[in-house]
């Protein structure tokens, strides 16, 4: 016998706390410590920890059926779950497909495109992440560490460029440009309209660093969908059910998708994924040609509709409109303060604060790394990183958070700056 951890060892850890229970934005310890969570399980824990709602309705779920395979019958809540995401998605959205994460919907969705566009490649761009799958990865350009050491992944994923205007110095409107320009020029020189199936395309970047992309850029892609006979598929398993302060992300850019991509904040934490598309792009999938074990599970199912109910509550979203701007204002004001603070950007509770070494634009994702360890230290709030460099703080709260928790995570965060300069 031997004390070592028989778990493989491959997981990436932000710390080592070992929880034992969370309810609402706090975690709880072995040791009985708690701590205010921003980390909401890397934006999941949308209803914050173990909601009474989707508590009950798991527990209620389980006592009729934990797994009823969708291929061998039709369990009760399929229809309802897909009649509530058709009420809540885009109206270019109305027919959903079923998986267990980000990662199985993003590739779904790209079978889905091709098998629908009969072309072959796919268009991402630069900042992405779309997943661990081989193809997933393959569409992931945010960090080398997501693909190093899994080559060769699939081929037909060509990479264009995202502004990011606060990163370069350019004005707004000249990196929309170059990126739109650069677009064109892939299309041109490396992947043809007539061999290009879709577009794939985060509205809020996530691990690329909290970082929406502009109006006119993503007007821009989507007009070059359009024209070309190209699938505009959207990727908000990060930003969606509400955590920019809109259902999904793109209802603040006023676009319609062909193909939605749902997970993460969809059932609270219990896992389950979706894609979205019209009933003509889904009905061209072949029967039989996708599929999963798992997909559409009734606790999962039972899990989306209570998460959905709560999420679509008189005032949810208003809740997380007004902590939101309670947050960004609250960096805004640190920014003015300190100019190792280069950026605050977001929609909602999806918020990236940049720290760059003081009076430049160079990242510098070490200052970063001890920030959080002493907010976790001495505030108890737990935060983490994103972006290439690591340099990006992002803020993603559970939505149901407070205005006095979100002061809470201000006020370790200034301490964490003022420790670390």
């Amino acid at each position: 016998m031997t004390d070592r951890s028989h778990l493989a060892p491959v997981w990436s850890k932000l710390t080592d706390l070992e929880v034992v229970s969370g309810s609402g934005a706090i975690v709880t310890t072995k040791d009985g410590s708690e701590y205010l969570d921003f980390t909401s399980g890397i934006a999941v824990t949308s209803t914050g920890h173990s909601h009474p709602k989707v508590v009950q309705a798991i527990k209620d779920q389980a006592e009729r059926f934990i797994h009823a395979q969708v291929n061998v019958y039709t369990h009760d809540l399929l229809e309802p779950l897909a009649a509530k995401l058709n009420e809540i998605t885009p109206r270019s959205v109305d027919t959903f497909f079923f998986s267990n994460s980000g990662a199985e919907a993003t590739e779904g969705a790209v079978k889905l495109a091709r098998q629908y566009t009969k072309k072959p490649n796919i268009i991402v761009f630069q900042g992405s992440f779309h997943g661990r799958t081989a193809q997933t990865m393959a569409m992931t350009t945010s960090k080398t560490s997501y693909r190093a050491g899994h080559s060769p992944l699939p081929s037909g994923v060509f990479v264009s460029a995202f502004p990011d205007f606060a990163a370069t110095g350019e004005a707004e409107n000249v990196a929309v440009d170059r990126a739109l320009a650069y677009l064109d020029y892939l299309l041109a020189a490396q992947t043809a309209p007539s061999e290009t199936a879709a577009m794939v395309i985060e509205p809020v970047q996530g691990e690329g660093g909290y970082l929406p992309a502009p109006k006119a850029f993503l007007e821009g892609v989507a007009k070059r969908c359009r024209d070309n006979g190209i699938l505009f598929v959207v990727d908000e398993v990060q930003s969606g059910f509400g955590r920019t302060g809109k259902m999904f992300a793109i209802e603040h850019y006023g676009l319609e998708p062909d193909i939605l991509l749902m997970a993460k904040g969809i059932a609270s934490g219990f896992p389950i994924s979706a894609i979205g598309a019209s009933s003509e792009i889904m009905a061209k999938w072949p029967v039989g040609s996708h599929g999963g074990t798992y997909g559409g599970n009734p606790i999962g199912c039972a899990a989306a509709l209570a998460t959905i109910g709560v999420l679509t509550s008189d005032g949810f979203l208003d809740n997380v409109v007004e902590r939101g701007e309670q947050l960004a204002s609250g960096l805004r004001e640190l920014m003015r303060q300190d100019d190792s603070i280069g950026d605050v950007r977001g929609l909602g509770l999806m918020v990236g604060s940049t720290i760059v070494k003081s009076g430049t634009r160079t990242p510098d994702g070490t200052r970063v790394s001890q920030m959080l360890t002493h907010a976790k230290e001495n505030g108890k709030v737990l935060l983490m990183n994103a972006g290439t460099w690591g340099n990006v703080l992002r803020w993603m709260p559970p939505l149901i958070v407070s205005e006095a928790q979100i002061g809470q995570g201000l006020a370790a965060f200034g301490a964490a700056l003022k420790a670390t300069s």
